[in-house]
């Protein structure tokens, strides 16, 4: 039973591999392919193209690993091995999670209203409240590696290390403390996020509030945006709850011995990055059309080819 068990659940998370692959290779490609043609790429854009981008990446880190912890013996896992694997997960990660809430903060700038010239000051220098975020970042990302490979070192120089530099069998008492840096850095952007939809909900309340007193139940364009931007929120709260949670399943069950439990972790950390993004292609206009045209093209292409055969 584990290993039917164990054998959908590979096949799942191939399937989010490829899907994450396609997904973020598509944005990041259609973006890519309208700055060259406008010259003058939107802030909107910019963030989106890095987010598929770094969102391509931890689908491959997590691929990675997936073959480094699942698939092969602890024997071949070295002190290098795992100071790379927490680094480049570190990395891929930190950036996937902060321009997603650089999103959100962008959303809420550029919607919200609000009368306070706190607010009115950072709505004016939007872009520039954008990239200060991504750069103080780096402090906590810093501070993330630098605690995650001081862990490794001093967890490997507890056990002994034969003359292959590779560790012993006892990789399977890989120690938590060493995840938990990465599951507390975890809660700082969803935090930022979380803070950024609730005051788009203030200012939608507020503004439905005032327009009460002009209009009788019509919508006006703010409150639609008000809407959507909440909308593409909510879904990027609720999948990234699920990728949290998932996070904290593989911190208190992480053992290579229950590899269906470390291997169901997996598959479900590698929704957000992965499912998320082809959701959100959806959910975008301008992306939804460009992949309708695209698959109009692969169909018409096939049918051309089809007509071509003998």
């Amino acid at each position: 039973m584990a290993a039917i068990l164990q054998s959908i659940l590979n096949i799942i998370f191939i399937v989010e591999f490829f899907i994450g692959n396609l997904g973020n290779g598509f944005i990041a490609l259609v973006n890519c392919v309208d700055s060259v043609k406008r010259r003058k790429t939107p802030s909107v854009d910019k963030i989106l193209t890095a987010l598929a981008i770094s969102r391509f990446s931890v689908v491959w880190v997590l691929f990675l690993d997936w073959l480094l912890v699942i698939k092969s013996s602890p024997l071949l896992i070295t002190r290098n091995t795992l100071r790379m694997t927490q680094i480049a997960w570190n990395i891929c990660n930190h950036f996937s999670l902060w321009l997603t809430t650089s999103l959100s903060i962008f959303y809420f700038l550029k919607i919200a209203i609000f009368s306070n010239a706190l607010f009115l000051y950072l709505k004016w220098r939007i872009k520039r409240v954008v990239v200060m975020t991504l750069l103080l970042s780096l402090v906590l990302l810093f501070l993330n590696m630098f605690l995650a490979i001081k862990h490794i070192d001093v967890w490997v120089d507890g056990y002994k290390i034969n003359t292959s530099n590779s560790l012993s069998s006892s990789f399977v008492e890989f120690p938590k403390f060493i995840l938990l840096p990465s599951l507390m850095f975890t809660l700082i952007p969803f935090g930022v996020s979380l803070i950024a939809f609730l005051l788009l909900i203030i200012s939608l309340w507020k503004h439905i509030r005032k327009m009460q007193y002009y209009t009788k139940g019509c919508k006006d364009i703010s409150t639609l945006a008000h809407i959507t931007a909440l909308q593409t929120v909510v879904v990027f709260l609720l999948f990234y709850m699920t990728f949290f949670l998932s996070l904290v399943l593989e911190f208190w069950m992480f053992d290579i011995e229950k590899s269906v439990i470390l291997l169901f972790a997996r598959v479900i950390i590698t929704i957000f990055p992965s499912i998320h993004s082809c959701v959100f292609i959806l959910g975008h206009s301008k992306l939804r059309q460009d992949l309708l045209s695209v698959l109009w093209q692969l169909r018409y292409w096939c049918k051309h080819m089809g007509t071509l055969d003998p």
